[in-house]
Parts: structure tokens; C-alpha cells; sequence
């Protein structure tokens, strides 16, 4: 009814309105006589959001028809087997029973916490053998209301336009062959050029509260992933950023890629009520395209604190380890005298066996192959001795093994290539009173793996960083005392010593604690971090000299862009001053700084390996000169641009500046008779003295340059 009527009908029956209190009206209950309510859509629409119909739900056949008094143990084998799988819902385990017989009807229903746990159920256990009597059948529950609604006559189904997708490695093309960066600052998470010849950054993508703890790159660089309460997200593309998967894991705190990008992990933890007790710990694995979960792990956190300093909760991460290459066929977790090598097929241990391994206390991948190397302290108070192993996968045949005495602590260092481990070992003196390193150098491609022993000059020399160079054969090494260690170099591969290692050189009392290779070699900068305020030496190893020394003061990150063109170093919001990050030219020019108030975190994104073989880099590097000459150009216009640009701007500003001169003078000159009048046509002494100063004046004066004393013989 419109608002005039109302008003008329109102006038009719002597209702003054302006008397009327409305929120005192009520309608009889059960009734609204046609008058919907102002939440009547919002009520909707909540319906709309929450009726999930029963996707979570699958229904498994074949079970055994069993009497009452085998019933709770069918249900407690029904869930150890799908608990596994999945979180069941408190009651969510149903089996309908014949009231006449009493007797299981040989089928159950099950309900999940969501439909992916339902759907990873159904494919994981249909087909599933109990015994030889009983095979399940699992289906989705929704499959049946699909089923029963088939129509009789058959409908050929309509052909859907192909559409394509955004291509994920068209940043790979750019024309300037620049790369990507992210960045967070303040609410901020944004995607940058790093466009170094225009010495500044060039925005891709720019998100506020694009996550809720941090971003992170994916191996290869397809992915970015970001964390949200509900779970994780990944985005690709360019610069349009399309959220591509997500991933239901309530209050995620970690994520992990395997390294061929085909799975996601990811990591959350609850605290206890009882401070005595420990955290409980989920891991999900997904599969990253499809969204779907392949597994998940359960456990307090104890149970994943073994092989680590600690990462949340106490856990070490990541807690899975990933085999080398790009197959992701293969991880493994360490637990208490056990190490779980689990295979991405079926997402089970392989030979359904973990392995025994008494005391492990460290694992570590190869980057290249499926060798897993690991570390076993003494044991027996020292009657039983350390030991280095490397076991083949998924054969678990062990390759090489050493055996180490007096061993106070270990560290594994696996070479980029997989060629080479270093094994740094901490020994106690035979007084046990302190301690020394030494390093075990396994060759990993030669022939029985052979395995040599270095010791620095100075044994006592406490050992502060290690750092293999990326593709190549050789190490650095910071050792010594604070303030001022020394820095060697050596190298596994030299023509004079039959492929012994070998010292190429020792840089004496530097102010360095980090070491950061550059990822193609050759390159590394010496890095004072924390207490030494961000010094910085750029340093070509292969010439062995100093390309630059400088400083980024109270620097805390240091990260070499992808190809090693580039440098990136950042004050982030741990100190209060001076946010921002700074780039760097592999030979430590200064390009450029961008200074952000709150600034978190910085992350270059990663490329994917180079299909060039190994050869073809090598052959390219020889005739760099020849390729090189366009770049060159190239670079030559930008300078000269840059420099045009740097000319017109200082004109402008010239230009600028002469015309408020200009009318500074011109205003002076139009105000000149009102100021003669204030002063009853005297003129001012500011106009007196200018009057003074452009009058000319000759003055003489005398001033004697030198004098001369002469002797003159007669």
C-alpha cells in the first residue's frame, strides 16, 4: 500500500499519526499480513551461506554384517581407518541396523569436517581391502541425490568455448628482463619491477591486507601465497595477481612448498588450557593445482620438534623434507629413533615402514637426488661413536657411512648441485674442556664416495659461517675471533692438486659474521650484521680482491636477486629508524633507496632453472661481448635519457626560480612611490644602500709585493 493511501485511510478514520507510537504495534503472532521484514533478505542470503547440502558426508558399502555385540569394535576399526584421513565429526559415524535381526545392513555414513576431507576419503579407501570378504565401496552422499534425479531420456552435453588461463611464466618475458619483488610495509603488500637502470622501482600490484602474517614465493616462482584465518591462498600471473587456489586450514601459521611446486604444506598450532601439556600440532599436505588435500598429520608438538632449532610452538620447520628435483616423489619426517620417508603416490611410507634408526637427530636431502644423509650423536657415553650416514631412497641401502669420536656437535652442508656434503664437526679436546672444528668432505658423484678431512690452520679457531657457492666447486668460511674473524676460501676442484681440496686464500681480520654467494658464483659479499651495523665488502673470488666496501647501516636482510645482477638489503621494523631496503649492483654500486615506514618483510621471486644446458651457459659466457652490444646500446639510451631528464628537470627548476625573481622585482618596483610616501618621499635605506652599491669608486692604495736586498760590489 503506498504512503498516500495509507495517509487517506488514516484522515478517514480520525487516526492522527504524529499520536502514534509504531514500535508499540504488534502483530498477532504467526501473522505479518503481507508486511515483510527489514531482515527478511539478510535471513535469506544467511541461509544461502550456510546450507552446504551434505558434501562432507560419504557413504561405504561392504562392511561386515555383524550382531550388536560386534558393533563397537566394526565402529572403532571404521575409525582408526578413516580418522586418518580426516577429522569425523563428534556422532558423525552412523550404521543403520535391521530392528528386526539386529544385525548391521553391511554399510555406514560418515561425516567430515569439510567436503575436501570427504572427498580425499572416498578416493583414498574405495577399493580398500578389510579381508578378502570385503572390498569398500565408498561414494559422496550427494552422488545418490544426483543419481536418483538421472533423467530418462539421454541429453548430449553442451560443449563449453574453451577459455584460456593467464599464463603464469609471462613475467619470465618481460622485454627488460627484469625481475619481481614483494614487499610488505604497514597494511601494504605490493609486487615491484625492479627497473635498475631507472634507478627505482615500477609497480606491478598493490594490496592492503592482502595477508594476516606474511607472504612467501613458491620455488620456481609461479605462486605467491598468502595466510588468512580460514587457511592459505595462491595468486599467479604478471601483474593481475588472480587468486588461483585456496586451501581450508583454520589459523594457518606456516607454509611450504615441495620444490616442484606440486604440493602446498602447511602448519597450525593449538596452545593447551593446560600449560603442562603440549601444543597440538595439524599438518595438511595439498595438492597445489587442485586444492585437494592429500594428507594430513596429527600429533602434539613434541612429536615434530626433533631435527631443529624450533619454528612455532616448538616444532622445527619445516617439518617435512623434501627429496631433491623437480619429481616431488619423496619427504621425509623425523621423529624419536625414526626417520618416515613417505611417497607422494600414494602419500603412505614406503615398504609401509618407517626407518629405525637409533638416537637420529638431523636428516637432510640432497637438492639433487633421492639420498637422504643423517646424523647420530655418541652414544654410551661415548663407547658407541657418532656417525654420518647416507642412505639411498627408495632402496634405504646406505652408501657411505663415518663414523666421528669425541663429537660435541654437527652440521650438514649440502652443495647446490649435490656433488659435494660438508660436514661441519665441533670435537672435544682431550681435556673436554672445550672444543674445536674440522670439516668431513664427502664427494657424492665419484666412486665410492670418498671422503677427505680438512682442518684450518689454526684448529682452535672458532668457526662463525659457512656457505658453498652456488654451481660451483668451492666454499667460504668464517672463522676466528670476534670482532675481526678471517674469511678463507677453498675449492674441491683444482688441476695441480689431483682434485684434493685446496686453500686459494685467507682475507685476515675482517668485520664480517655472513656469508651470501651470489646464486651464479663467483661473487659474495662478506656481511657484518647485528652488532656490525651492516658492513658490506663486495668480493670477486676469482680475482680474489675487493670490489667495494660500503654500508647499509643496521641492515638485517641481505637477499641477491635470482640472476645475481642485483643486490637488496633492508632495515626492516625491528629497528625503528631508517625502514626501507636499498639495491646494490652485484659490484657494490648504490642504485637506489626506498625508504618505508613499518616495512616487514622483502622476498625477490624466484626463476625457474635455465633449459640451457650447462655447456651452451658456458659458451654464452665466452662470447658475452658479443651479445652484450645491444644490452649496451640499450643501457647507453637509458643513460642519455637519464641524463636529458636530469637537464630538464634542473631547467625547470632554473626557469622556476627566475620567474618568482621576476615578479619579486616587478611587485618591489610597483610598491616603490607608496613607500617613498609613508616616509614623505624619502627613500628607504635598503633603496639608498642599493643606490650606493651601484655607483662605481676608484680607490688607490700602495702595497708592497716584495722586498729585495742587493749587494752591489764596486
Amino acid at each position: 500500500m503506498a504512503e498516500l493511501d495509507i495517509d487517506t485511510r488514516a484522515a478517514k478514520l480520525g487516526i492522527d499519526w504524529s499520536q502514534v507510537n509504531l514500535d508499540s504495534i504488534q502483530l498477532p503472532p504467526g501473522e505479518n499480513f503481507g508486511i515483510e521484514s527489514d531482515d527478511e533478505g539478510v535471513y535469506h542470503d544467511d541461509q544461502l551461506e550456510f546450507d552446504t547440502g551434505f558434501g562432507n558426508i560419504i557413504v561405504v558399502d561392504n562392511l561386515p554384517v555383524v550382531p550388536k555385540t560386534k558393533f563397537e569394535k566394526l565402529e572403532n576399526v571404521l575409525k582408526k581407518i578413516y580418522s586418518q584421513l580426516g577429522v569425523i565429526k563428534e556422532k558423525g559415524l552412523w550404521m543403520p541396523v535391521d530392528p528386526n535381526t539386529g544385525m548391521t545392513l553391511g554399510y555406514c555414513f560418515i561425516e567430515f569436517n569439510t567436503p575436501q576431507e570427504a572427498q580425499n576419503a572416498k578416493e583414498k579407501t574405495h577399493g580398500y581391502k578389510l579381508d578378502k570378504s570385503h572390498i569398500f565401496a565408498v561414494n559422496m552422499f550427494d552422488d545418490f541425490d544426483r543419481l536418483m534425479n538421472v533423467k530418462e531420456e539421454w541429453e548430449a552435453p553442451q560443449t563449453k568455448p574453451y577459455v584460456p588461463g593467464e599464463n603464469l611464466q609471462k613475467w619470465l618475458t618481460d622485454e627488460k628482463a627484469r625481475d619481481q619483488l614483494v614487499t610488505r610495509s604497514g597494511p601494504d603488500t605490493e609486487v615491484f619491477w625492479n627497473d635498475a637502470r631507472q634507478k627505482n622501482t615500477e609497480l606491478v600490484h598493490k594490496r592492503p591486507y592482502w595477508t594476516e602474517s606474511y607472504v612467501q614465493w613458491s620455488p620456481l616462482g609461479t605462486y605467491l601465497v598468502t595466510l588468512h584465518k580460514q587457511g592459505a591462498a595462491v595468486w599467479g600471473g604478471a601483474d593481475t595477481f588472480t587468486r588461483l587456489m585456496r586451501y581450508q586450514h583454520n589459523m594457518v601459521k606456516l607454509v611450504d612448498f615441495s620444490p616442484g611446486e606440486k604440493y602446498l604444506v602447511t602448519y597450525h598450532s593449538q596452545e593447551p588450557s593446560n600449560p603442562r601439556d603440549a601444543s597440538k600440532v595439524e599438518i595438511k599436505v595439498f595438492d597445489v593445482r587442485t586444492g585437494r588435500m592429500m594428507r594430513d598429520f596429527k600429533g602434539s608438538a613434541d612429536e615434530f620438534s626433533i631435527g631443529g632449532p624450533g619454528g612455532v610452538a616448538g616444532a622445527s620447520w619445516p617439518v617435512f623434507r623434501w627429496a631433491g628435483g623437480k619429481d616431488d616423489k619423496y619427504f621425509a619426517k623425523l621423529s624419536k629413533n625414526t626417520i618416515s620417508v613417505y611417497e607422494t603416490e600414494t602419500f603412505g611410507l614406503i615398504d609401509k615402514k618407517s626407518i629405525k634408526v637409533d638416537n637420529v637427530v638431523d636428516i637432510c636431502w640432497s637438492p639433487t637426488d633421492s639420498i637422504l644423509s643423517l646424523f647420530v650423536p655418541e652414544q654410551g657415553g661415548g663407547n658407541q661413536p657418532a656417525k654420518v650416514a647416507l642412505v639411498q631412497i627408495p632402496s634405504k641401502v646406505e652408501l657411505r657411512q663415518k663414523n666421528l669420536f669425541s663429537v660435541s656437535d654437527c652440521k650438514m652442508y649440502w652443495q647446490s648441485s649435490g656433488e659435494y656434503l660438508a660436514v661441519k664437526v665441533d670435537r672435544y679436546t682431550k681435556t673436554k674442556k672445550s672444543t674445536y672444528s674440522g670439516f668431513e668432505l664427502f664427494r657424492i658423484k665419484e666412486r665410492d664416495i670418498p671422503i677427505e678431512v680438512l682442518e684450518l690452520d689454526n684448529k682452535n679457531d672458532k668457526i662463525i659461517a659457512f656457505a658453498w657457492e652456488p654451481k660451483g666447486h668451492r666454499f667460504a668460511v668464517i672463522h676466528g675471533d670476534q670482532p675481526r674473524p678471517d674469511v678463507s676460501f677453498y675449492t674441491m676442484k683444482t688441476t695441480q692438486h689431483g682434485g684434493r681440496v685446496t686453500k686459494l686464500g685467507t682475507l685476515k681480520a675482517k668485520q664480517a659474521n655472513a656469508l651470501f654467494w651470489s646464486p651464479t658464483g663467483k661473487y659474495i659479499i662478506l656481511a657484518g650484521l647485528k652488532n656490525f651495523n651492516g658492513q658490506l665488502e663486495f668480493f670477486n673470488v676469482d680475482e680474489l680482491e675487493t670490489m667495494a666496501t660500503t654500508e647499509h647501516f643496521m641492515a638485517t636482510d641481505i637477499e641477491w636477486d635470482p640472476t645475481g645482477r642485483y643486490v637488496a638489503t633492508a632495515v626492516t621494523s625491528v629497528h625503528e629508524m631508517e625502514n626501507g631496503f636499498t639495491i646494490w649492483s652485484f659490484n657494490g654500486k648504490l642504485l637506489y633507496r626506498n625508504l618505508k615506514d613499518h616495512f616487514f618483510q622483502l622476498a625477490w621471486r624466484p626463476r625457474p632453472p635455465s633449459f640451457l644446458s650447462p655447456e651452451k651457459e658456458e659458451e654464452i659466457a665466452k662470447n658475452l661481448k658479443k651479445y652484450s652490444k645491444k644490452y649496451e646500446l640499450e643501457d647507453q639510451d637509458v643513460s642519455l635519457l637519464l641524463s636529458e631528464q636530469d637537464r630538464e628537470k634542473r631547467k625547470a627548476l632554473k626557469e622556476e626560480w627566475e620567474k618568482w625573481v621576476k615578479q619579486w622585482k616587478s611587485l618591489h618596483e610597483e610598491e616603490k612611490l607608496a613607500r617613498q610616501s609613508l616616509r614623505d618621499g624619502e627613500v628607504s635605506d635598503e633603496e639608498e644602500e642599493e643606490d650606493e652599491a651601484k655607483e662605481v669608486k676608484e680607490v688607490e692604495f700602495e702595497d708592497v709585493i716584495e722586498v729585495t736586498e742587493e749587494v752591489v760590489q764596486e
